[in-house]
Parts: structure tokens; C-alpha cells; sequence
């Protein structure tokens, strides 16, 4: 399955992409660093969480995927692999829910492709998938993440206190989310309206969270 609007496409993360996926997650270290989760220390005595290989990685995306619980994309700009998307966490039941991750290569930032990238996962999930509700939670320090979900027009419900481990300490994170009812149009169609008629400085770093 594939989700495309110009040259920006998403489709499912695969084994043979390991060396593409991680050279772009190489280049952009520094840069992404500030916003990725990371596991805490362990309790006096405790296990030692490795980080898991790229191959484990994939193997654990495929599995959540195939139990209900996750829709991992990734993000091609031009015809290259330029990062990932995973819409996580999805509950059914009375829920119907789950939010949305994403990171991006900063050589692509400010061209669209985040906002465009999360305007194609949020249709798929409310048209085909079936869900009612969409969070989208980032940093507080994170403004160009933010100015994302504001473009596309995500509402803010407020601030989570240390809700995530990320960069060696627990942070907070601000909470955008959106329901099925307030995009009847379509998130695409209402991003496509409101984007600028010509892309934004690509030098300026937009979009990681």
C-alpha cells in the first residue's frame, strides 16, 4: 500500500532499505538527537535496554502492524527514502485512536513534505483505517513541529508533563489532536488550499517529531 501526492510518497518500511534508512538517520544525528525518545536508565540491578537493530526494528514495526496496532511508513521525496512516519499507539474498541511520529532529513525541510506526508497518513487513517481520532504530541521547544500541526489545523489540548523520555531526561510535550468530524474535506484538500504558492527556504529546519 502506498499513500502519493506529487512527489512525495509513503509506503511501507522494508528490509532492503537498511542502507538508505541509515545513512539518512546517520546525516541527521545531530539534528534529530533533540527530539527522538530514548530509553531511561535502568533501575539499580535492572535489565540493560539495548538499542534494537535496524532489522529488529523492522521485524517489530511488521509485527504491531499485523496485530492492529500501528502503521509504519516510510517518507520518499523525488524517488529517496527522506524519513519515517508511524502512526502508533491504536487503540479500537470506544477509542478508535492513535498518533502520529515522524522524522525528516533536514535536507528536505521546508519543502512541504512533513505537513504533506501527515495530511496523506491522517486521510488514510480516518477514510480507510477506520479511526475517529488523531494526536500529534511535540516538544514545547520544538516550534518548527509545531508550526506543522498548526498549518495543517490540529487543535491544542494542552501539555503533558514529562511524558516522554527523550535526550537523556524525562519532557514535557504539548498535545495537538484532531477528530475524523472536523476534517470532512479531507486533510489534504484542506492543506493543499492553505500551502504557499511557492516552497518555503529549504535552509530552514522545519520538521522533526
Amino acid at each position: 500500500m502506498t499513500l502519493t501526492d506529487g512527489e512525495i510518497l509513503l509506503r511501507p518500511i522494508r528490509m532492503r532499505d537498511q542502507r538508505e534508512w541509515r545513512e539518512v538517520n546517520r546525516r541527521n544525528r545531530d539534528w534529530l538527537r533533540p527530539w527522538e525518545a530514548t530509553v531511561p536508565p535502568p533501575a539499580p540491578g535492572g535489565p540493560v535496554a539495548q538499542r534494537p537493530t535496524y532489522r529488529q526494528m523492522v521485524r517489530h514495526l511488521r509485527s504491531e502492524a499485523n496485530a492492529g496496532r500501528m502503521l509504519p511508513f516510510a517518507i520518499e521525496y523525488e524517488g529517496r527514502l527522506v524519513g519515517q512516519l508511524t502512526v502508533a499507539g491504536i487503540t479500537w474498541g470506544s477509542m478508535c485512536s492513535g498518533h502520529i511520529g515522524y522524522w525528516v532529513d533536514q535536507s528536505v525541510a521546508g519543502r512541504g513534505v512533513v505537513p504533506t506526508a501527515v495530511a496523506l497518513a491522517v486521510d488514510h487513517c480516518f477514510r480507510t483505517v477506520g479511526l475517529h481520532r488523531i494526536e500529534v504530541c511535540i516538544r514545547p521547544e520544538n516550534a518548527p513541529s509545531r508550526r506543522v500541526v498548526e498549518k495543517l489545523g490540529f487543535r491544542s489540548e494542552g501539555v503533558r508533563p514529562r511524558y516522554l523520555h527523550i535526550d537523556g531526561a524525562w519532557r514535557d510535550h504539548l498535545i495537538f489532536a484532531l477528530t475524523a468530524d472536523e476534517v470532512p474535506e479531507g486533510m489534504l484538500r484542506r492543506w493543499r488550499r492553505s500551502r504557499p504558492a511557492a516552497p518555503r527556504n529549504p535552509d530552514r529546519p522545519e520538521e522533526m517529531k
